[in-house]
């Protein structure tokens, strides 16, 4: 099983803290949508004999996209690839893209699964990220997509200068109230070259508070358990059976084809990247040409990479796994690494399964890079 990654590169205005590729014009929309569409052409041949199970249409914005734009580049997926019988079909959309008659024309389609970016109900976090939406609108947003779509995610930042405790636990509660299923939470991340680096650099606005982070994760952690959600990977929480197929597929190893520029792709062991550069990309495909940049991947790469996504998630880092991909080598390093960490109580063993602690959870990143083995090819 495999799954598809569709990177639409537009919106309509830049988030503060964003640091993925996007434009916000869309004079070469039709053009790139085009592309897309030949590249998923040309690489056919790169699943065959494997179905695709998961759509994932991210961004940018891709609920920019018109209903017509949307179905011509799933037509093509089915046209060109095997795909399951009920795949997962997830729309990342903001909430001032998503009117009663939009979500509407979306529930009757093949997308039966919705990734809203909500990050606040609260308009001073808003205005502080540059959102181009505001609170009244993400509100009524989720009123209307939870009487039309089943399986929906919200996205809500946490670490947000200036937002108290207090507020972040009334941003969870809303959410809840809405009964979503599913609720991604990522920590405000200060990315280099971003206007928001920018702003705090220049005092503008204050600089995240890491300690404040860590306690709005666990406050945030608890809430949701508290409330039947799953904690199943770092930054996702889900209910029972709502867990997301295209994010869990890509933790346990999966393979998956990035289209569009800036998209990445993993066969096992291969990783691939597209260029970064709208117009370069649309040219490359008007010449049947691959606008892509292939890494091989060594066995310490995968290695390290296993182990990377192994610790964010419920499932852990299986010795029994390491030893029969890596060999006895990488096993035995990776216990006597560990060892340091089960120690001060931020890992244990489980089950023959390598896994973080609550305390360790919030630091898994920086643990797993301290396990990464180094320079054996």
């Amino acid at each position: 099983m495999a799954g598809i990654y569709i990177h639409i590169p537009f919106c309509k205005q830049a988030c503060y803290y964003c640091d993925f590729h996007f434009s916000t014009s869309l004079k070469k929309k039709e053009d790139l949508l085009l592309a897309l569409v030949k590249e998923l052409e040309l690489r056919k041949d790169e699943f065959k004999g494997t179905c695709v199970e998961t759509i994932y249409f991210g961004g940018g914005t891709p609920s920019l996209l018109t209903h017509n734009e949307l179905t011509n580049i799933i037509n093509a997926i089915y046209a060109n690839y095997e795909v399951v019988e009920n795949p997962e079909i997830t729309l990342e959309a903001n909430p001032d893209d998503l009117s009663h008659d939009s979500i509407k024309v979306l529930s009757n389609s093949p997308i039966n699964r919705l990734s809203i970016g909500i990050q606040s109900f609260f308009d001073t976090d808003l205005k502080l990220m540059n959102r181009a939406h505001n609170a009244k609108e993400a509100k009524e947003t989720l009123a209307i997509a939870t009487k039309y779509f089943k399986n929906i995610s919200v996205d809500l930042i946490y670490g947000i200068p200036g937002t108290t405790n207090e507020q972040w636990i009334k941003n969870i509660e809303i959410a809840l109230s809405f009964e979503v299923p599913h609720i991604s939470s990522y920590a405000l991340t200060v990315e280099p070259k971003t206007a928001l680096a920018s702003f705090i650099e220049k005092g503008i606005i204050d600089n995240v508070d890491d300690d404040q982070a860590h306690e709005q994760f666990h406050l945030l952690k608890e809430k949701l358990e508290d409330h039947g959600f799953i904690h199943y990977e770092l930054s996702n929480f889900g209910k029972e059976g709502f867990f997301s197929k295209n994010n869990s597929a890509y933790w346990q190893g999966k393979p998956y084809l990035g289209i569009g520029p800036s998209a990445h792709s993993f066969n096992g062991t291969q990783r691939g990247w597209n260029i970064r550069n709208n117009t370069k990309y649309i040219k490359a495909l008007q010449q049947n040409e691959l606008p892509i940049e292939l890494e091989t991947l060594t066995k310490t790469d995968r290695y390290n990479e296993y182990i990377m996504t192994g610790l964010r998630t419920i499932w852990g880092v299986s010795f029994k796994k390491i030893e029969t991909d890596f060999g006895t080598v990488y096993k035995d390093y990776l216990i006597e690494q560990a060892n340091v960490f089960i120690n001060q109580h931020l890992l244990y063993i489980d089950n023959e399964h390598l896994r973080v602690t609550k305390k360790g959870q919030f630091l898994s990143d920086g643990i797993a890079s301290e396990l990464f083995k180094l320079n054996l090819g």
